[in-house]
């Protein structure tokens, strides 16, 4: 349902922050259990400076959660740099520049520890990340007004002043380095990659870091970055929590209030579309592993999709589902070619990857891929039975709590509704949507995007 979920960079607490958390734990998931048979009200409003902001209100715990989305992600690399945007938001986690006219408790210049150390004395977390499409910075505080307002501070400076000390970026840089290679010595690694740029061809969907790639980003350019990215016009603001409509708006006034200001907000040149593939492709490489690592598909479909519904119930049936899905059942029950095998849309700004995923044997390789791609082609052009569809719905509609059981779910969720302009009342009318659709509705959609004589099909390790 959204971009991949940010991976904030958490902090060690102090003894008396532990209790005060764990406490705020329990009450969470007993006060988010309401939520799942409420209406999920969204306030929206935009502030002076452009940025949007979007405020679920939870006053069962003392707990404000925040994300701030800025379109900068890794969608904007330049194809030489891949991976400058992960990087940079990575590195400002490092210093903090000194604030020579500042006055308040973080004005002073701060390295890597005394930052970790001013957030574990405050109880809360601060981190960014940048995925596909954008951009993301994290807050998670107790709501406490003293304590919240020293928070906000501390996530203002470190997002509006990083140092970006070099010896830092040169010391990760050779941790990252070594991290990547670590992980092409694995077969999960080198399908992912490869599938990728099968998939992808050109656009920077595809985009990996390599070590040539990050050998060629300078502290520069994490400053370039930093200065044309951050702007106040630009962000996406979603907060829930136990803060009333005014408090939350002082609060994102507080946070971005070091951006540079902008009376018009600059365009930003555009990323071309995901291109259909013209062919078939199968790339079988060699690989010493005990399993072969299957993966099947092609460009999906963009967020923007006015079948998204149709094609996340179909998709259930099809290998989404877990156990009940058709994959599941002709790849692993009928014929014990796989443990788990599923299948997924990723869609993003543009068209994110449909997949179809697998491990087997080495020597079940080849009758796995044909299965797989035999039950893809039938789901395709005959669509679900009747009793497929009632059961996917009831399972979607059964497991919708569970989408927002927790404030940092239903989090996740009102960020996706920010970010993909979705309708403010989509959480309160998202079962409504799922039971209107038809089996007709899945047919037409999957048999619309899917296309699976063009598809792609990586595997590796298998026996020649």
């Amino acid at each position: 349902m959204k971009d991949p979920h940010p991976m904030f960079l958490m902090h060690s607490l102090s003894m008396t922050a532990r209790a005060l958390r764990r406490s705020a734990l329990v009450l969470a998931c007993w006060g988010a259990a309401g939520w799942a048979h409420a209406s999920l009200p969204i306030q929206h409003w935009t502030q002076p400076s452009g940025a949007r902001v979007f405020l679920v209100e939870s006053h069962a715990i003392p707990m404000v959660d925040v994300q701030i989305d800025i379109d900068a992600g890794s969608r904007r690399d330049p194809a030489a740099q891949a991976g400058l945007a992960s990087v940079m938001t990575g590195q400002m986690a490092n210093g903090i520049r000194a604030e020579p006219q500042g006055q308040g408790p973080y004005s002073k210049a701060m390295d890597e520890n005394q930052i970790g150390e001013a957030w574990a004395d405050l109880g809360a977390s601060f981190g960014g990340s940048a995925g596909a499409d954008r951009m993301s910075f994290g807050l998670r505080s107790l709501s406490y007004p003293d304590l919240l307002d020293k928070a906000a501070a501390l996530a203002a400076r470190q997002m509006a002043h990083p140092a970006f000390p070099e010896a830092m970026w040169l010391r990760d840089r050779e941790r990252i380095n070594a991290s990547i290679r670590e992980s092409l010595t694995k077969p999960g690694t080198v399908v992912q990659h490869r599938f990728a740029q099968a998939v992808y061809g050109t656009h920077p969907y595809g985009y990996r870091a390599t070590p040539e790639s990050l050998s060629r980003i300078a502290v520069q350019d994490l400053k370039n970055l930093h200065a044309q990215a951050l702007r106040s016009c630009r962000a996406t603001v979603s907060v829930v929590g136990a803060l009333t409509r005014a408090q939350a708006d002082a609060m994102v006034q507080r946070l971005l209030a070091q951006w540079p200001p902008e009376s018009v907000c600059p365009s930003l040149p555009p990323v071309p579309e995901v291109a259909p593939l013209a062919a078939s492709q199968n790339l079988n490489l060699p690989f010493d592993s005990a399993q072969a690592h299957v993966l099947i598909g092609q460009p999906g479909y963009p967020r923007t999709d006015p079948d998204f519904f149709a094609l996340l119930v179909g998709n259930h049936i099809l290998g989404g589902g877990g156990f009940v899905s058709r994959l599941t059942e002709q790849v692993r029950e009928k014929r014990g070619l796989s443990y788990s095998v599923y299948s997924a849309f990723a869609p993003g700004l543009h068209a994110g990857a449909f997949t179809v995923g697998l491990q087997t044997r080495p020597d079940q390789a080849k009758q796995a891929v044909t299965v797989a791609q035999e039950v893809v082609q039938t789901f395709v052009r005959q669509g679900p039975t009747e009793a497929e569809l009632q059961a996917a719905k009831s399972n979607l509609v059964g497991g919708f709590a569970l989408r927002i059981d927790s404030n940092r779910k239903l989090l996740d969720n009102v960020a996706n509704i920010a970010w993909n302009r979705l309708p403010l009342d989509y959480l309160s009318n998202w079962t409504r949507q799922i039971e209107r659709v038809s089996a007709t509705d899945v047919q037409r959609a999957m048999a619309r995007v899917l296309q699976p004589e063009r598809m792609v099909t990586v595997v590796v390790g298998a026996a020649p």
